[in-house]
């Protein structure tokens, strides 16, 4: 056989062999991204869904725990003549039924509101307030206008300060005094970039 055309073919062979070596390679990036893009959906320890939220005007923040799907939301409590919060009870905390229901709004339990789930509400002037979940008071929040001129509920999440959007708290048994908090997860939006912010601890 003419040695050119030897040349050739081995030539030929080669970038064949090249070629099909990046298409493995691209498709291999191409799962990885996905698969990186791809978002966790998050279920409770019964394996049930987290519903996705009903839109609100008036929503703060939502609190969510591993135990069951039931939601826990924190509405702004305005004066509509006013536009200024409620002095007295800025923020309105009550479940929204899904482990038992379809949804349906509930009044938290004096027990729950003392002790658990309720907030505290002291003024902080310049039209501010300082909220404090009550299981977890030392951890300040604070409730104020921000540049889209809306009160939101800021945190410092990350080393940053945060617009808070969500609180997810996984458990592992305990009591309902005591439970066994293995993370809290917080999640707001960062009020210089714009940009998610998640941290998670255990407190």
């Amino acid at each position: 056989m003419n040695k050119n055309l030897v040349k050739q073919a081995v030539v030929f062979i080669l970038l064949v062999i090249a070629v099909r070596l990046n298409a493995t390679a691209a498709t291999a990036d191409t799962l990885q991204n996905t698969q990186a893009d791809t978002t966790r959906i998050r279920v409770d320890d019964n394996g049930r869904t987290y519903p996705a939220l009903p839109p609100s005007a008036k929503r703060l923040f939502y609190l969510q725990r591993s135990t069951n799907v039931n939601t826990l939301v924190y509405d702004l409590n305005i004066y509509e003549e006013t536009g200024k919060p409620d002095a007295d009870a800025p923020v309105h905390a009550y479940w929204l039924r899904y482990a038992d229901g379809n949804g349906e709004p509930a009044e938290l339990t004096y027990v729950q509101r003392k002790f658990a789930y309720g907030i505290s509400a002291n003024a902080a002037g310049d039209d501010k307030y300082d909220i404090r979940i009550m299981s977890y008071k030392k951890f300040p929040l604070t409730l104020m206008k921000a540049a889209d001129g809306k009160y939101h509920i800021f945190a410092i999440v990350s080393k940053r300060q945060v617009i808070l959007q969500n609180i997810f708290i996984q458990i592992n048994g305990g009591s309902l005094w005591s439970p066994n908090i293995i993370f809290v997860e917080m999640k707001g939006t960062d009020t210089v970039t714009g940009k998610e912010v998640t941290e998670r601890f255990k407190p």
